[in-house]
């Protein structure tokens, strides 16, 4: 292990017993914002000091089977020495590996739940059906995971499609997988409304927003426009005859949020502003991120909604990933929730670009 690791890592460990100690305080009981950061930063910092006590351990296993082999001539026990060196030697190996990839510096988000917002773009009722055909997809895998899922608002179209939809996907480590689904993703294929036969290119816009709590973000009531209206679509007598939709503008930053589903006004507008902090923590990050990125060299998840990232095109049973240049042959898989692949590679190619910048 070279000294600038060996460094960095002894620092990891000063800063976990750090944190450790101020977590047994008294005083932090009074202050829980900072006790649950304390505690997820502690969470990260104890995974990195136990694989670096591993790699102690077996260095200085190493380093007495080198001691042994240069003081003995016995044979039985220097073939024995040669053995443990070997041995120990490979486990420091595979520990560096692991200790330079968990050095790499996490997204402070990943152990969010997410809200997507899927919209229909170029492409009419084609895109407005993709859009179904991706939320559905989306589903599949939260279900594969043990994820719940909660549509917040939805604007359907008369033939199953969606212009527009956001939900919620809540469970364990949600905005690790999804956030690299943020961008345009491309379809190719025959609509069902094509009498001719033509291939049509039709594109829909994914959004991927950590979930923001009212602790990450303050909003200043002053600052909202409400208003409330009759809901529009499917949804049954009430809802379209109720002042039951909300609608919230954000006047510093000009967002725009609105909720029809529930009958409920309340509920809608509590939906509504859960979707405003998290459209405003994303915002925050984005702009962090855009101050850090003229350090970056490689970049795998970009975050600009315009970036077409991905194409799913039917007649070669194709879903290419333009970010790390990979196509899978198995379409209908996929877009029945067989996602793990194209995130997994995803993960790995980030994991990669971050470990080169950790290391130059």
């Amino acid at each position: 292990m070279d000294a600038l690791l060996r460094e960095k890592l002894l620092a990891v460990a000063a800063e976990a017993d750090r944190i450790q100690r101020e977590l047994a305080t008294p005083e932090i009981a009074t202050d829980p914002l900072r006790c649950a950061r304390l505690a997820r930063k502690n969470r990260e910092l104890s995974e990195i000091v136990s694989a670096y006590r591993q790699y102690e351990q077996a260095e200085s296993h190493w380093q007495e089977a080198e001691r042994l082999l240069r003081e003995t001539e016995d044979p039985e026990l220097r073939d024995l020495a040669r053995e443990e060196a070997r041995a120990a030697e490979a486990r420091m190996e595979s520990l560096e590996i692991r200790l330079k990839e968990l050095m790499v510096p996490r997204d402070p988000n990943d152990e969010r739940c997410a809200i997507m917002e899927i919209r229909a773009g170029t492409g009419g009722e084609e895109a407005a059906l993709f859009a179904a055909d991706l939320f559905r997809m989306y589903s599949r895998y939260a279900e594969r995971r043990g994820w719940t899922v909660e549509v917040l608002n939805s604007n359907p179209t008369g033939l199953g499609g969606f212009k527009e939809i956001s939900f919620r996907v809540a469970g364990d480590q949600v905005f690790s997988q999804m956030k690299w689904e943020g961008g345009v993703h491309r379809v190719q294929r025959v609509p069902d409304t094509e009498s001719q036969g033509r291939i049509h290119t039709s594109a829909v816009t994914v959004a991927v927003l950590p979930e923001a709590e009212e602790v990450d973000i303050a909003i200043n009531p002053d600052d909202l426009e409400i208003d409330v209206y009759r809901s529009s679509g499917a949804g049954g007598q009430h809802v379209n005859t109720t002042d039951s939709a909300v609608r919230i503008t954000h006047k510093p930053t000009g967002i725009v949020v609105t909720c029809q589903d529930e009958r409920s006004q309340h509920k809608n507008k509590a939906r509504a502003l859960m979707i405003l902090r998290s459209r405003l923590l994303e915002a925050k990050i984005q702009e962090e991120n855009a101050a850090r990125a003229a350090q970056r060299r490689i970049q795998v998840r970009s975050g600009d909604r315009s970036e077409k990232i991905r194409t799913y095109n039917f007649p070669e049973n194709r879903v290419t990933d333009h970010r790390i240049q990979l196509s899978l042959y198995k379409l209908r898989q996929i877009l029945d929730g067989d996602l793990q692949d194209l995130i997994d590679a995803l993960a790995a190619a980030d994991r990669a670009a971050r470990l080169v910048e950790l290391e130059a």
